[in-house]
Formats: structure tokens, sequence, C-alpha cells
């Protein structure tokens, strides 16, 4: 998936701008943040439940290399063959030679982040292997001419029934139908042929356990199972970091994945896949490759981002997250939108390809309480904007202005001579514009969008010395 993290201020200001995106986005607050609210209640110790998958997410990464050991070994011994990408375009080039080595003409594909990173879907119709998203979400943005998702739970969140119906109709070929599980069984109808004449099937992988060598998926749809299992072979793509060591950590972490994401105390599938299919099975792949894709994780191991790693793909940071609420994920401009993107995009594609992202947060701090796995996002995201002055990646406007407040603030007596100065000048400025603040100069980015409030006309000392004579 091409970056595009540069054009954030004026794709933000397009999402903004449009009526029916700002409807659609509602849902997340009324389905998903209200879900979870929900869902956690059920657990006797959230907050312990949520230290203890922080400790096992931490633990795995510590001794990194040696659980993707351990994952390789057993792995392999249960029939699988274990490949290491270090880049996304090697990782896509593994998938296409595993589909040329085996004669593949049609995959078809689970829900996989990963994968879009990778761009799998254009690499393979490159080399001549058609390729078909079966979750439905991202079905519906494939034959909407490929499409990038919004949202790594719900691909589709802003789009309404409406516009998936006039979708249909127009690809399918078929009278447009309005209600959801007519359509539903339309896109079903498509589906199965599709699975069934598969050569080769692709999945993400939510967890890695290395003491089984297995993979684990999480789905509500259940497509998963038929592009794991019908195939004759079974290529699970995901990151180094999603390894664990056992069966329990993924216990753990399970209590607050679905609960996280989309407010259900479990999902409708949970799958652990282990090796490939044996002589006394009925169905399985007869080839299981794993891909276990670097692509910058590993330069994030024991320095200021190693945190990010912990990251379960749930979304509640996006969510919750004010920014995301009302522009919707494209705007990032690249895989991973909301919180975790403003961290993750700039962390593997470099902070000069994604300037704005850091400063796309309010730091309210609302997406470090959701996140079950207790990742600090504001101080990441504070310390890329450190690390963007340090590199000098500011505009030189924003650079002096923080060098001027930063002596004023060192020097108390012209700080507050400067404050009485601005409240005052702030009270008269607004009484021009009919009594708010609807323009400011020099604050562009905060007034083209809302009003700011007025000041009394007196500041924060002057105030609480007033009221404490009166007292």
């Amino acid at each position: 998936m091409e970056i595009r993290s540069v054009h954030f201020q004026a794709s933000a200001a397009q999402k903004l701008a449009n009526p029916r995106l700002q409807e659609n986005l509602k849902k997340l607050s009324t389905k998903f943040v209200s879900g979870r609210a929900n869902a956690i209640t059920e657990l006797d110790d959230f907050e312990g439940t949520r230290d203890a998958a922080k400790e096992r997410r931490n633990r795995g990464l510590q001794n990194l290399d040696v659980w993707l050991e351990i994952f390789e070994d057993n792995a392999r011994k249960s029939g699988a063959t274990v490949l290491y990408a270090a880049s996304a375009a090697e990782a896509a080039e593994l998938t296409v030679k595993i589909a040329q080595h085996h004669q593949v003409r049609k995959v078809i594909k689970s829900k996989s982040m990963v994968s879009e990173e990778l761009a799998l879907n254009r690499q393979l119709e490159a080399a001549g292997i058609q390729s078909v998203e079966t979750d439905l979400g991202e079905y519906i943005l494939q034959i909407n001419n490929n499409e990038p998702p919004s949202h790594i739970i719900a691909p589709v969140v802003h789009k309404d029934k409406e516009e998936i119906s006039d979708l249909f109709a127009k690809v399918h070929q078929k009278p447009r139908l309005t209600n959801i599980e007519a359509m539903t069984r339309e896109a079903r109808e498509v589906l199965r042929p599709h699975f069934l004449s598969a050569d080769m099937g692709i999945s993400g992988g939510n967890f890695l356990i290395a003491e089984t060598g297995s993979v684990c998926l999480v789905t509500n749809e259940g497509n998963d199972r038929m592009c794991t299992t019908l195939p004759k072979v079974h290529v699970a793509i995901t990151g180094i970091e999603k390894v664990v060591p056992t069966l329990n950590d993924v216990a753990t972490l399970m209590r607050l994945l679905p609960r996280s994401a989309t407010g259900q105390s479990i999902s409708n599938y949970f799958t652990l896949l282990t090796g490939t299919k044996q002589p006394n099975e009925s169905d399985g792949p007869e080839h299981m490759y794993f891909i276990l894709v670097d692509a910058g994780r590993s330069e994030l191991l024991g320095g200021d981002f190693q945190e990010m790693l912990r990251c379960i793909r749930c979304g509640a940071c996006m969510n919750h997250c004010p920014v995301y609420q009302k522009i919707g994920g494209h705007a990032y401009g690249w895989v991973y939108p909301g919180p975790m993107g403003s961290v993750l995009t700039p962390s593997y594609a470099g902070l000069a390809n994604a300037l704005d992202l850091p400063q796309a947060a309010t730091l309210c701090g609302e997406c470090h309480v959701v996140c079950p796995v207790k990742i600090p996002l504001p101080d990441l995201l504070r310390k890329l904007r450190e690390k963007q002055v340090e590199q000098g990646l500011r505009p030189w406007t924003e650079r002096i202005a923080l060098r001027v407040w930063r002596w004023a603030a060192l020097h108390p007596k012209i700080y507050r001579w400067g404050s009485r100065i601005a409240v005052r000048a702030l009270k008269v400025w607004a009484k021009w514009q009919g009594g708010k603040i609807r323009q400011l100069p020099g604050a562009a980015g905060w007034t083209d969008y809302r009003d700011l409030r007025v000041p009394e006309g007196k500041t924060f000392r002057e105030m609480y010395a007033q009221k404490k004579q009166t007292k």
C-alpha cells in the first residue's frame, strides 16, 4: 500500500467537509465504544488482566529471537515451512514464489493488515494470479477499485448501507438490495465458488505460539477457516512481533482482544492452526508456510518505541480517538490509522514520510486508557514530536515560536506581563468578531474548524487573587 501520510492535512480537511462520512463515523461511539465499556465489566479484575497481558507481551519481546527460534523449530516439526522477510517487498516476493512453485492460479485471502503493508493483491495480480478477498469488508473494498481499508477491525466503517447496496448492484449485476441479511447472502453466493476453486489460501496471524508452532486467528465471519483448510496451500503472513511463548499467554490476551476491539466477550471464531494435514485428518492444507515479516519491527527493539510492539491490533485506540472519530482512517495515508498508526507509520516508514501524524492527536490520553496492553501512546507521540524538532523537521515559524515561548517561560516576570497583554488583546479581538474568536492570525489550524473561547480579560493569577480577596 502506497504511503500517502505526507498529505495528511489536506486529506483531513477533505474528510471533515464530508457530511456523509461524519454521519458514518458515529458508528464508532454508538457501537464499539459503548460495546467495550459494557464488555470489560464482565471481567472481575480488568486492570489486573491488562497488567498480566502487558507482562506476557513484554516477556515475548524481551527475548524475541529465542521465541522465534522455538516457534520455528516446533512449526517445522509439524510439517510447516518457516520463512523470514526483512522487508515488505521481500515478503511479497516470497508469497508470489510459493504460489508459482505450486502452480497456483487463484488465491483466497482472509483479512490481514500485514498483507496491506505488502500491497500483496497488486503483487499477485502482476504475476498473473487472481487474488480474492473473502472478509466481507475487505471484499467490498476490493470490488470498489481496490480501495484501502479505513479501520483495522472494521475496514468499511466509513461506508453506509446505501453505498454498499449501490456497489453490489453495479458489480454483481443484480437487483439492488437494501436488507442487510439479503446483501450478505448475495456476497456469500458470490464468494462461495472462490472458496471451492482456490489453489492457495492466505491469512494473517493474530498470534504465533512458540511452544506449539501454531498460528492463532480471530475472526467473526468464519472465512478464515475456509481460506486455511480448503486450499492445498496455506500461507500465514504476520509480523515477527506477534510471537508469544505459550498458549496460556494467548488465553490471557484473548480475554482482552475481542472486548477491546468490538465489545464482544469472545469472537465468533477462534482458530488455532498447527502444521499440515495429517493422514488421519479430513481437511487442512497439504503445504503450510509461515512468512514472518520484519519491515522495520526489529529496529524498534531496545529503543524508545519498543513498547509499540506490544500492540495486539484491537483498534481500541482509534475507536476512542477524537481525531480518528472525525476524519476516519484514510486521512492517515497508510495501513495503520489512529494513534497506533501515528506511531507505527513514522517508525516503519520514516519520520520524514509522516510529518503530520505525531501532531494528529490531542494528547488527551484516551488511547492509553483503553489500550489492553497499556501502550503509553501519548508518551510515544511526544517522543516523536521531540525527534521532529531535533531533526529540524518542523516548520521554521513553529520552531521560532517555541523558542520565544521557552525564553519567556524562563523569565516569569516577562511571562506574566505578556500574559496580561495577551488575554486583554484577545478579549478586544473577540468583540470585533461578534463576541467569538472566529479567526486568529497564526492559529488557522485551530480557528478554521472551531471558534475559540473568549478569555475573561484577566490572567489566572489575577482571577485567583481577586477571588481570594472576596473570601
